[in-house]
């Protein structure tokens, strides 16, 4: 939501200056990126598998709803068929009330930033795509190497120094959803030279990876790789989480 609210003032005044071309990028730009790449790969987690009614569930609804609401309108003035297309599938808002045409209404102002004194605020969740893109990297040369299959079924362990460590432990057991593998693990390291054999280094300074086949079985529900698959009589082919969401007050989710 942070994310496309600055970017609505940029595409604002990019159109303000007829520089249509610099509205092309960043609207593409976002949508690979910042969506595609990123937030959409990760709630897909979400929509999935956690409880119908959650606030886990809903709140990603919510934020694709009012981007998309806005993105409608940015793209209107170069896209406009496509604009008033998806303008028509849109939900009708909480007020009832929406022009026929999205051509006759204004930039949309339902969009919020985030307080500046934010935990987890932009430059954060930018630092943390670097790291997922160098995890996605080990998963890549796991699978060819055939140690693992899908990202799912593989365990990433990060090492890494104190600072970065605090960081990355922020999410606490949420880190596995935002690398999309079923188990995370940080080490801290003081120095190269504690850093295990099979660990590969990466392009961020102070980080190294190892990537393994997770322990446990497949859940059926959610594909994620873990030790408590079975456990229970009643949903005997599902994890701990999944059958929360199921029969159970539904998982508790923070930031992933």
């Amino acid at each position: 939501m942070d994310k496309a609210a600055h970017l609505q003032e940029e595409i604002i005044n990019a159109y303000n200056e007829y520089e249509f071309h610099v509205v092309v990028h960043k609207l593409m730009n976002f949508c690979t990126t910042e969506l595609g790449g990123f937030y959409l790969d990760i709630i897909k987690d979400r929509q999935y598998t956690a409880k119908a009614d959650s606030n886990a569930r809903r709140s990603c609804q919510t934020a694709m709803y009012l981007i998309a609401e806005a993105m409608t309108a940015w793209m209107a003035p170069i896209l406009s068929f496509t604009a008033q297309e998806i303008w028509q599938a849109l939900p009708t808002p909480a007020t009832g009330e929406r022009d026929e045409f999205v051509f006759t209404g204004v930039w949309f102002d339902g969009l919020v930033t985030m307080p500046a004194d934010t935990a987890l605020g932009n430059d954060y969740w930018s630092e943390l795509l670097l790291v997922r893109t160098e995890v996605n990297r080990a998963l890549e040369l796991a699978r060819k190497e055939k140690t693992v299959g899908k990202a799912l079924e593989a365990q990433v362990t990060l090492y890494t120094t104190v600072n970065f460590a605090e960081k990355l432990t922020q999410l606490g057991e949420e880190l596995r959803f935002v690398l999309i593998t079923s188990k995370a693990g940080v080490e801290v390291v003081t120095d190269e030279g504690q850093v295990p054999a099979d660990a590969e280094s990466t392009d961020i300074d102070g980080l190294w990876l190892s990537v393994s086949a997770a322990t446990g079985q497949k859940c059926e529900r959610c594909w994620h790789v873990t030790e408590d698959v079975g456990s229970h009589e009643t949903h005997p082919d599902l994890c701990g989480r999944c059958i929360t969401n199921v029969d159970g007050e539904g998982e508790q989710r923070k930031y992933a």
